[in-house]
Order: structure tokens, then C-alpha cells, then sequence
């Protein structure tokens, strides 16, 4: 229990009255912490912290690497700056051996200052001195975990660096003809046939890569720490990081298989402007990136470039591409759906070389200057549309409807009209792809008067509808004929279910064993639906482990 003697030893404090210092006393947390435990993580609301004991580590995580910023000593206090700008804190502050912290929360500092202007006086010098100190970790270059080596066209290169800008590493990008290479690649610069070639921070170098061995170099865990676990997530998209964080939140034993990158489909978004509690909108990487470090946090396992070779229900085993096995009591299938593909000539050949599936923040720089054209009225088109209208010449969205209002949400419609670059072109379909190492023009046809017109097209990205790939999944999981996952009551009114109880909500037709997101048979696919699925299946998993694991 905090005293008066407690605050009056901290110098912000000591000039305050004795009345004052027992409110203090009376209204703060008295926080006792173990090392490694945290007052507060990085990005945690505002307040005033005082250290009253022990030694706390000020820590940030820069590209996915955590630094020591440096310590808080007895007497000393942080959170000057978060209540300062009115923002979440800059770093986190953990306890580097046992440690006491006072906690003033931030309407009671208000309250204080405005009652105790020196203490106001005080606070602001300090804020100031700190913000400085932040201004020049800004300034300091920023060290890319990565160069690469390779030509803009080179299929091998384009999965290289999307699997390294969706898992959130930093990287530098030349082609072999840049004039920067021989300086900035010590040594022999990399052949074509070597490219593409990486030169990671610590000095190895790497020519064409798999992606599971550069994950591995990389620190990205790819081997599961346990034989067994009390529930396997495949998937690591919103549902799936839904079902990590509050899995390993319960104490679930939690691991998440994911073949490629955290994030799913909707990680490929570049802005996600109606998902509660980010009122500016928020990318989707953005969003898989602050759900993935909380699901780490937490306790949960995320491995990625592993998908599944074999799953063997009756022994509740998941059989791994690589030969490992993973037991678990529960599984939670979340591992959405893919985007459907366009059998249009000269499509397949040109795939990654300026036509995308799909599109990512990371792809906007390379259509700066660009005529650049989107297939689809969806969302996804929307949210791409608007982003890429930022670096791109123009636009074109392509769409064989008359109008965006039946298939888009009305403030992306109304955005997208405020676009002077933006056009919609509305009845009409690509028919072909042109271009011999990349793509050039696209031939549209106009269905209204059956015209085809060739245009130049400096990158084609196609947002049409996904489906669920669930061909892998044993016949013990009832789907319909399109894919997607029946669960609860569609599985009774199929005929699969024959456990002595009803399914729950989202209970496939094999008991333990659960769908939550896009790849569920359901008439909803939002990244909101799915986070909320993927925290509804841990809760089903919990009565499962109750009342029915053996």
C-alpha cells in the first residue's frame, strides 16, 4: 500500500502538500513486479508512472527487433510523453529485477497539474528533453534486415520480397543494372542466374532462396517446440490470430500453422476503413502485424512456411510438408479462402509480372507514374483503388456490372468519386494480356457494343471473389459443393453429425474439431466476422476440452 513517505521521495512529488500526497496515496496502483513483467507494453494508454524501487528497462521494437532504450531508476518517472501528445506509449517499461512503480492514471494527473502548476512546469521540461531524445532515434538511418539482388520481373525475386514485406522484415531492393549495386554489395556482384541474391545484416548471403530457409536465418519460428497442444489454429488471417491471442490469453497450450505470412487475405488490403476502433482506417498488414505481436505475447506459437500434408482425424494429428506432426486436443480450421483466378489468354504467363492476385501497400511504389487498371467492384477493389490512386497516374476500375453502389460500401464509393485520377468503367471484362518479360497493354472489351480496345497498362490487379481450397481436408469434414466448412446446425441438417450432443455453433461434423472465418459456410465474410469467429471457436474449444476430451 502506497504511503506519503512512498511519493514524497519521488522529486516530482516532494514539493506537494501533505493533503495532496495522501489523494496520491489513496487514487495510484501500487504495482509490484517480478523481471521481465511490464507497467506498461509499447502502444499502452496514457499515464504517469514513478519508480519507487528497483530498475525498469525502456524497451521499443524497431523492424521487428527489440532495443534497449534505456532504464528508470528509484525516483525517476516515464509517461511524460504519452500524456504530453495525448498517444499510446512510444516503448514499453519492464522490470529488470523486482521492481515497485507508482501508477497515476491520466484524468488524475490532470487533475493534479491543474491543481499544482509546478508540477505541470516540471513535466513539460521533461517531456520536451524525452521527445528529443525520440526525434533522434527517428533520425538515425534506418538499417534494412535485408538486400536483395534481382530484376523487378523475376517471379522468384516477387515472392521473395511480398513474403518479406508480409511478415514485416525490412529490406533493400536493387536490379542488377542499378548504379548503386558495387557500392552497397561488397564483393563480386551477384550473376542472373544467382539472383535473387540476399545479403542478410549479419553477412551471410543467399542465392534463390526457399522461403522456410530464409525464415529460419531470419529468426521466423518454422518447428513447433511441442509434440503436443490444446488447440492447432491452421491459418494465421484475422480469425486465426483472433483464436491465438485469446487461446494463449486462457492458457491454451496455442500454435498456429501458417504457409506463407501472418495477415491472410485481409493482409493484402491496403486500408480497412469500417473496422471498429481505428476511426482512420487501418491496412491490413497493420492490423495482422499489432495481431501478431499480441498473440506472441500472450504465449502462442506462429510458425510460418508450414501448410498441411495430412490430417489424421481419428488421432487428432496434423502430419506437416517437412515430416513433423503436431497432436492436438482441438483444431480450429481458419484458413480462409484464395483468390479465384481468370482463365483469360496471357494471363498465367504473366502472373507476377504486372498482374497480381490481389494487392499490398508494399506493391504501390512500383506503379508510381503508372496507367495501372483493377478488376472487381468489391471492397478489396475499393480499398486498393483509393491507395493505389496515391502513387499511380490513374486508376481504372474494370467491373461487368453497371454500377459500384450493388457491390461496395457507400463511403468507398463516394471516396473513390472525390478521386480525380479514379475512373470506373463500368459492363465491361478483360480479355487479354499482352507483354513478353512483363506485362505492356490489356485488351478490354466493352460489353455494351461488344468493342475490344487495347490499352497500355502498367499493372493489372484482380479482385474478383475467392473460394475456400479445401480439397486437403479429410472426408470426415463436411463441406458443400463449393468448399466452404459446414458447422453447427448445417452439419445436423447435412446428416454428419452423430455425437450424443448438438454441435456447437461452429463445430464441424467431426466434434473437436472447428471452422471460424471465411472458409465456413456463412452468408458474412468480414475481417470484423472473422476476428469475432476466431475469439467464438476458443470458447467452444474450452467446453469441448470440459465435457468431452478424453
Amino acid at each position: 500500500m502506497l504511503t506519503i513517505d512512498d511519493i514524497r521521495a519521488v522529486p516530482l512529488f516532494s514539493a506537494l502538500p501533505d493533503t495532496e500526497l495522501e489523494h496520491l496515496a489513496n487514487t495510484s496502483a501500487d504495482l509490484h513486479l517480478c523481471p521481465g513483467e511490464y507497467a506498461v507494453h509499447e502502444g499502452g494508454e496514457r499515464a504517469l508512472y514513478a519508480v519507487l524501487s528497483g530498475k525498469m528497462e525502456v524497451v521499443k521494437t524497431f523492424d521487428g527487433i527489440e532495443r534497449t532504450l534505456g532504464w528508470r531508476l528509484p525516483g525517476t518517472i516515464f509517461g511524460e510523453v504519452p500524456l504530453a501528445l495525448s498517444s499510446p506509449f512510444p516503448g514499453g517499461y519492464r522490470a529488470a529485477q523486482p521492481s515497485r512503480v507508482m501508477r497515476v492514471d491520466a484524468q488524475r494527473y490532470y487533475v493534479l497539474a491543474a491543481a499544482s502548476p509546478e508540477v505541470a512546469v516540471k513535466m513539460g521540461a521533461l517531456a520536451r528533453e524525452r521527445i528529443g531524445g525520440l526525434q533522434g532515434l527517428s533520425a538515425e538511418p534506418p538499417k534494412a534486415r535485408v538486400t536483395m539482388v534481382g530484376s523487378r520481373w523475376d517471379t522468384a525475386c516477387t515472392a521473395v520480397r511480398q513474403f518479406l514485406a508480409r511478415n514485416q522484415i525490412s529490406y533493400d531492393w536493387m536490379t542488377l543494372d542499378a548504379p548503386e549495386l558495387p557500392a552497397r554489395w561488397p564483393g563480386t556482384c551477384p550473376s542472373e542466374e544467382a539472383c535473387p541474391a540476399l545479403r542478410l545484416v549479419d553477412g551471410t548471403v543467399l542465392s534463390r532462396p526457399s522461403t522456410r530457409e530464409l525464415a529460419g536465418l531470419l529468426g521466423l519460428q518454422t518447428q513447433p517446440r511441442l509434440a503436443e497442444y490444446d488447440t492447432l489454429i491452421i491459418g494465421g488471417g484475422p480469425a486465426g490470430l483472433a483464436a491465438a491471442v485469446y487461446g494463449a490469453s486462457e492458457g491454451l497450450r496455442t500454435v498456429v500453422l501458417e504457409r506463407e505470412a501472418p495477415g491472410g487475405q485481409a493482409g493484402t488490403s491496403s486500408r480497412i476503413e469500417n473496422y471498429l476502433g481505428f476511426p482512420n482506417g487501418v491496412s491490413g498488414d497493420e492490423l495482422a502485424s499489432r495481431a501478431l505481436q499480441q498473440a506472441r505475447r500472450l504465449g502462442a506459437e506462429i510458425l510460418v512456411t508450414r501448410s498441411v500434408a495430412r490430417f489424421d482425424v481419428a488421432g487428432r494429428t496434423v502430419h506437416l510438408d517437412g515430416g513433423d506432426a503436431i497432436r492436438s486436443k482441438t483444431i480450429i480450421l481458419a484458413t480462409g479462402v484464395t483468390w479465384r483466378r481468370l482463365a483469360i489468354e496471357g494471363f498465367d504467363r504473366l502472373i507476377g509480372k504486372g498482374i497480381y492476385y490481389g494487392a499490398s501497400r508494399s506493391e504501390a511504389s512500383a506503379t508510381h507514374g503508372l496507367d495501372i487498371y483493377l478488376i472487381g467492384g468489391g471492397n478489396s477493389a475499393g480499398q486498393a483503388a483509393l491507395y493505389f490512386a496515391n502513387h499511380a497516374r490513374s486508376v481504372t476500375l474494370i467491373l461487368r456490372g453497371d454500377s459500384l453502389h450493388k457491390s461496395m460500401s457507400r463511403y468507398l464509393v463516394e471516396q473513390l468519386q472525390g478521386k480525380a485520377n479514379v475512373a470506373v468503367q463500368v459492363r465491361s471484362e478483360v480479355v487479354g494480356a499482352h507483354g513478353d518479360t512483363h506485362l505492356t497493354a490489356i485488351d478490354i472489351r466493352d460489353e455494351a457494343s461488344a468493342e475490344v480496345r487495347r490499352h497500355d497498362c502498367g499493372g493489372l490487379f484482380v479482385f474478383i471473389g475467392a473460394d475456400a481450397e479445401t480439397d486437403w481436408l479429410p472426408p470426415e469434414i463436411a463441406r458443400d459443393a463449393r468448399g466452404y466448412v459446414l458447422t453447427g446446425d448445417d452439419v445436423v441438417k447435412a446428416g454428419r453429425w452423430s455425437h450424443h450432443r448438438d454441435p456447437y455453433l461452429l463445430e464441424s461434423s467431426v466434434p473437436g474439431v472447428f471452422a471460424c472465418g471465411d472458409v465456413r459456410l456463412s452468408p458474412v465474410k468480414r475481417v470484423a466476422s472473422a476476428v469475432g469467429e476466431g475469439s467464438m471457436a476458443i470458447a467452444f474449444a474450452h467446453k469441448y476440452l470440459q465435457h468431452d476430451a478424453r
